[in-house]
C-alpha cells in the first residue's frame, strides 16, 4: 500500500509540475504581450502630446447650433483619435475633456440612431410576395421598435437636455417637433400600409365560412390603428380615410324597419 501511495504521489508531483510550468509560461507570455502594449502607449504619450492637446482645445471650444454639424465634428474627432494605439489608455495621461467628448459622442450616436429608425419607417414597403400574416407581423414588429426607442428617449430627455446645454450641444432635435415628431408622422404612414394590406386580404376572403377570419382580421386592423393613434396623437386625412374604410367593412345587424311585418306587435 505504501509503495502504491508513493507511486501515486510521484505521478501527482509530475502532473503538478507540468501544470505549474504551463501556467508560468502563460503568465510570462501575457506579461511580454502586455509590456509591448504598454510600450506602445508610452510611445504615444511621449510623441503625440501636441496632437492630443490640439484636439482637446478643439473639443473645449466646440459649440453647435445644428445637430448635423455636431455629427460631422464627432466623425472627424473619432477619425483623428483612431491614430492612437489605445484612445483611453493614452488620453488619461493628458488634460482631456472627457465629459464633453463623451456627451458629444452620445448625442451624435442617439441622433443618428433615431434618424435611421425614422428612415426605416418612412421608406417601409409592404412586400406583396409575403403572406398577409407575415406582412402584418413585420409591420407590428417595426411599430414596437419605434415605440420602444421613442419612449426610452422621452424617459431620459429632460436629463439629457440639461446635460447637453451645459456642453453647448443643440437640443432642438430632442423636442416633439424634431426627430420625435418625424418618427410619429412616419408611424402614421405605416398604419395606412397596414390597413391597406388588411383591406386587400378582406377582399380575398368571401363566403360565410370565412366570416370568423374576416372578423379577426378587422380586429387586428382596428387594434393596430388605435395603437398608432395613441402613439402619434392622431391621424392625417389619408389615414383617417383608410380607417373609415376598414370600419365600414364591419358587419352590424340591421335594425328592423318600422314597416316590416316582423316588427309588428302581436294583437292581444
Amino acid at each position: 500500500m505504501k509503495r502504491e501511495a508513493k507511486k501515486d504521489t510521484s505521478s501527482l508531483l509530475v502532473s503538478s509540475t507540468g501544470n505549474i510550468s504551463d501556467a508560468r509560461n502563460n503568465m510570462i507570455g501575457e506579461i511580454e504581450n502586455r509590456s509591448t502594449f504598454l510600450l506602445a502607449v508610452k510611445a504615444d504619450v511621449e510623441t503625440q502630446g501636441d496632437f492630443v492637446t490640439s484636439l482637446a482645445t478643439e473639443v473645449r471650444a466646440s459649440s453647435f447650433s445644428d445637430i448635423e454639424d455636431l455629427v460631422a465634428f464627432v466623425n472627424w474627432l473619432d477619425e483623428e483619435l483612431s491614430f492612437l494605439v489605445d484612445e483611453r489608455a493614452v488620453l488619461k495621461h493628458f488634460d482631456w475633456p472627457e465629459g464633453k467628448a463623451d456627451a458629444l459622442r452620445e448625442a451624435a450616436f442617439e441622433y443618428q440612431d433615431l434618424m435611421k429608425l425614422e428612415n426605416r419607417v418612412s421608406t417601409f414597403v409592404d412586400d406583396p410576395k409575403l403572406s398577409c400574416e407575415a406582412a402584418l407581423k413585420k409591420m407590428y414588429s417595426l411599430l414596437e421598435k419605434v415605440e420602444q426607442s421613442v419612449y426610452a428617449l422621452l424617459r431620459t430627455r429632460d436629463m439629457a437636455i440639461s446635460r447637453y446645454r451645459e456642453f453647448g450641444i443643440p437640443i432642438n432635435w430632442l423636442q416633439d417637433a424634431g426627430v420625435v415628431g418625424k418618427i410619429k408622422l412616419s408611424s402614421v404612414q405605416l398604419v395606412r400600409k397596414y390597413m391597406k394590406r388588411v383591406a386587400s386580404e378582406l377582399d380575398a376572403l368571401s363566403g360565410p365560412e370565412k366570416e370568423p377570419a374576416r372578423e379577426f382580421l378587422i380586429l387586428q386592423g382596428v387594434r393596430f390603428a388605435f395603437r398608432v393613434h395613441q402613439f402619434a396623437g392622431g391621424f392625417d386625412a389619408e389615414s383617417m380615410k383608410a380607417f373609415e374604410d376598414l370600419r365600414s367593412r364591419i358587419q352590424t345587424p340591421q335594425a328592423p324597419q318600422v314597416g316590416d311585418e316582423d316588427s309588428k306587435q302581436p294583437e292581444t
